[in-house]
């Protein structure tokens, strides 16, 4: 298949070698445990960083692979391959997150959503905040922001 190449590889596992950084970088400033609080905001400046992954995975592919000159399809597939990838990898990761990064994370989020209110009882934020969810979680949002993020990062790095 000509649009999974060597590139898609590599670039899927910089994202994955990012993604898990970002998890280490979450856990020492505290938004797994301490400062749980601020977690569900500043999670999201994550988005930055795989949308960087994708530009620079994108603009390497335009140079080396097309001779600077790609189409939105061939950025798009491009993309497309990565997220593929990831998507695939996505459980290992989410368990290498839940199991040796942050173990402490679910009972904490757990604690915390149910002394917030975000959850009446314990029981209610364990059926969400446990290891299955997060694995159908990420799986399913990493497919769903990759297809996004290629499709809008393949207009911007597209060239006739």
């Amino acid at each position: 298949m000509k649009y999974l190449t060597k590139h898609e590889f590599k670039w899927a596992f910089i994202f994955i070698i990012v993604f898990l950084l970002w998890m280490v970088f979450e856990k020492l400033m505290g938004w797994h445990a301490e400062n749980i609080a601020s977690h569900m905001v500043m999670t999201n400046i994550f988005a930055a960083f795989a949308i960087a992954v994708y530009v620079f995975a994108l603009l390497e592919k335009r140079k080396k692979y097309y001779l600077n000159s790609m189409t939105w399809k061939e950025g798009f597939m491009s993309g497309l391959m990565i997220t593929i990838i990831v998507t695939l990898f996505a459980p290992f990761s989410q368990l290498i997150v839940s199991l040796l990064i942050s173990p402490e994370y679910f009972p904490n989020v757990i604690k915390y959503s149910v002394e917030t209110g975000y959850y009446k009882t314990v029981e209610e934020a364990e059926a969400y905040f446990n290891l299955k969810s997060y694995i159908i979680q990420s799986i399913l949002g990493t497919l769903i922001m990759g297809v996004i993020t290629s499709a809008i990062v393949a207009l911007f790095v597209r060239r006739k």
